[in-house]
């Protein structure tokens, strides 16, 4: 892979990193640079999102958040862009870290719809518009109603994106109406990342740019091929796609990102471990996960 050029040239595929955590708990810093590398130099990850909800952010604190960002920094960010997810739902909160992250190099801020404030359209314009205005960082705005409660309307979207920090969306509505006439009507140059693994395929074919995916962590290859594939030879891509259904379903079969840290960690990294509220997976689940997986090496 080249080296990473600017704080816009995020590339098609990036992955919400999980975040490691050893026996007692904290953060494992050096297996979360462990990861990072295995991302981007073995499954082809263009770049990283960092202490995003997939990262278990709404369990890590601020001094957790920014030293996950520094050292995926220090490990691949010469080479891969790197994201750190700033967003909660408390403004205030989300304006500093994203400042923080501003003055520790981060190439870009990902900040997800205010969740259980249920704060309404203007609520929800001015909170992403401040965060916007608070670092010269370009900002991926990150919509998913099943669990913000809230969906980013179209045109709240579209007036957000006039904005030139405001260069993105990772889209997981789930809604395919809407995040086709998103990618009608976004300003050219404006990315639309799918944020759900199985309906990428479907969000390309509308105009979507590329990935925010939890899967890449372990099948970041493949999905990267069906993204070069697609544009070209849909019949190559959709093979790959339906080859990836079934790891899709057990990935999101138990609560994200459990099994995703539970299957990285089959191929020997320390990444298991969750924090509460999330627990671990039962014996079965680690064995259908297991099986899908040896499957579809296997294919």
């Amino acid at each position: 892979m080249g080296a990473f050029h600017g704080p816009r040239d995020w590339g098609t595929l990036l992955t919400a990193m999980l975040t490691p955590f050893d026996e007692r708990g904290d953060v494992n810093l050096a297996e979360a640079a462990r990861v990072a590398r295995y991302l981007v130099d073995e499954m082809e990850n263009d770049g990283l999102v960092v202490a995003g909800t997939t990262g278990e952010s709404p369990t890590l604190d601020p001094t957790e958040k920014l030293s996950l960002l520094e050292t995926v920094l220090e490990s691949v960010g010469d080479r891969a862009a790197v994201i750190f997810g700033a967003g909660t739902y408390n403004t205030r909160e989300s304006i500093h870290m994203a400042q923080e992250a501003a003055r520790r190099g981060a190439h870009g801020i990902m900040a997800v719809n205010p969740y259980y404030n249920k704060p309404g359209q203007p609520g929800l314009e001015a909170h992403f518009r401040a965060i916007a205005e608070a670092t010269e960082l370009p900002l991926m705005l990150y919509n998913i109603q099943p669990r913000s409660s809230i969906n980013l309307e179209t045109p709240t979207l579209l007036r957000l994106a006039e904005h030139p920090q405001v260069v993105a969306v990772k889209e997981a509505s789930g809604n395919l109406n809407q995040i086709s006439e998103v990618c009608a009507r976004v300003p050219a140059g404006f990315r639309v990342y799918s944020g759900d693994d199985g309906l990428t395929l479907p969000i390309l074919s509308l105009g979507g740019f590329g990935l925010v995916s939890v899967a890449a962590h372990v099948v970041g290859r493949e999905l990267k091929q069906m993204m070069r594939l697609a544009p070209t030879d849909l019949a190559s891509a959709t093979r790959i796609h339906q080859s990836l259904r079934e790891v899709f379903r057990v990935l999101f079969q138990w609560p994200s990102p459990v099994p995703v840290k539970f299957a990285l960690s089959q191929r020997g990294f320390d990444c298991a471990r969750v924090r509460l509220p999330l627990t671990p997976l039962e014996p079965e689940a680690r064995s259908e996960i297991d099986r899908v997986m040896a499957a579809f090496a296997g294919s």
